[in-house]
């Protein structure tokens, strides 16, 4: 991911979006091109790996080895920046449309999981996780112990052993403080995506 010094965040900063995403896109290259996978996350506290899980009947894991590469992906806010948005393209008019977005990449090699036992931990740490904070907050036991037994054997387990993460923050730090602010003051006023992008321009975070 190309991060120009100005749209650079720190590591700490990167973890966050990742924990806020909650989800995202894993990508393998494999004999037959580059595959992806849409995937809720846990990270490990020591922030050493990355958990998840995905149907047995996913191809996207087949084929796998264990130590294969796989790069991660994650995005928290996105949207579309106007040139119209430029006070400043009155006085200097060579301005284009560009994207403000916050987002995350994670490089790291994989280790594919069939124990039912790692599996039903990653199950449950992973519902606890979303779950928490909702009333009432639904948990694993909720449901028949023979039901999960089931829907676990239909799944295999994904770990990440993280090498590189890298984050980035893209909200007009490169225009002049009257662009930067008008952006946002526009953004603020359109659509969920577009006022989530202007409640970080803020601070820039």
């Amino acid at each position: 991911m190309y991060v120009p010094p100005k749209h650079a965040i720190g590591e700490e900063a990167a973890w966050a979006i990742i924990r806020e995403a909650g989800a995202g896109m894993l990508v393998v290259a494999k004999s037959d091109g580059l595959q992806s996978v849409f995937v809720p996350v846990v990270v490990s506290e020591d922030r050493t790996k990355i958990l998840s899980h995905v149907a047995k009947a996913n191809s996207w894991w087949r084929s796998l080895n264990d130590g294969d590469e796989v790069l991660g992906l994650f995005l928290v806010a996105s949207a579309y920046v106007s040139p119209s948005n430029y006070p400043s393209r009155f006085e200097s008019p060579g301005v284009v449309p560009t994207w403000n977005y916050v987002a995350a990449e994670v490089r790291g090699r994989l280790t594919v999981h069939d124990d039912p036992d790692w599996l039903q931990r990653q199950v449950r740490v992973l519902t606890s996780q979303f779950e928490v904070g909702r009333s009432p907050e639904w948990r694993v036991e909720d449901a028949p112990s023979e039901y999960v037994e089931r829907q676990v054997k239909a799944i295999v387990g994904i770990e990440i052993d993280v090498v590189a993460i890298q984050g980035k923050a893209k909200l007009s730090q490169n225009r002049p403080e009257v662009d930067h602010d008008s952006v946002r003051d526009n953004l603020a006023q359109g659509s969920p995506a577009d006022r989530n992008v202007a409640a970080r321009m803020n601070d820039d975070a």
